[in-house]
């Protein structure tokens, strides 16, 4: 009988405690006053002209790689693009002017100006850095 009760407690609090932990937690207002989801606008182009150099709409200094000899292909695939990141397209991006968009051999899509590629260097972490500068096979992107 003392087998019996013990059961049934436990397989009450069993049942008490999974009706607890299956009560959602949620930190939004019960108001249901949510904002608006926000869409994204492209930029009027992916990059900028300041100072002689093409850079992101965030002021981070793009480069061109020397290797890549084929407009609007991209010689920079195993370790070199965690060095130097492509400059990637959005679905939402659409070419403007000097600036076209081309798939990459990996299927990503990045950007090209007059057909180069254009990369960032991973050290630049602010505007204005130009850590690829004179580095071999490297150069500035220039307007």
């Amino acid at each position: 009988m003392k087998y019996q009760v013990s059961l049934v407690v436990a397989s009450l609090a069993l049942a008490v405690l999974s009706a607890c932990s299956s009560v959602p937690k949620t930190d939004a207002p019960s108001d249901s006053t949510a904002a608006a989801p926000q869409t994204y606008t492209p930029p009027a182009t992916p990059a900028l002209a300041k100072d002689g150099a093409l850079v992101t709409n965030a002021g981070l200094t793009l480069y061109t790689y020397d290797k890549d000899t084929t407009p609007n292909k991209s010689a920079c695939y195993a370790k070199c693009p965690f060095e130097w990141p492509p400059l990637l397209t959005t679905p939402d991006d659409a070419a403007k002017g000097d600036y076209t968009i081309f798939e990459r051999d990996d299927g990503m899509t990045q950007w090209a100006y007059k057909g180069k590629p254009l990369y960032q260097n991973k050290a630049d972490k602010k505007a204005g850095d130009k850590t690829g500068e004179g580095k071999p096979d490297w150069q500035i992107a220039k307007p």
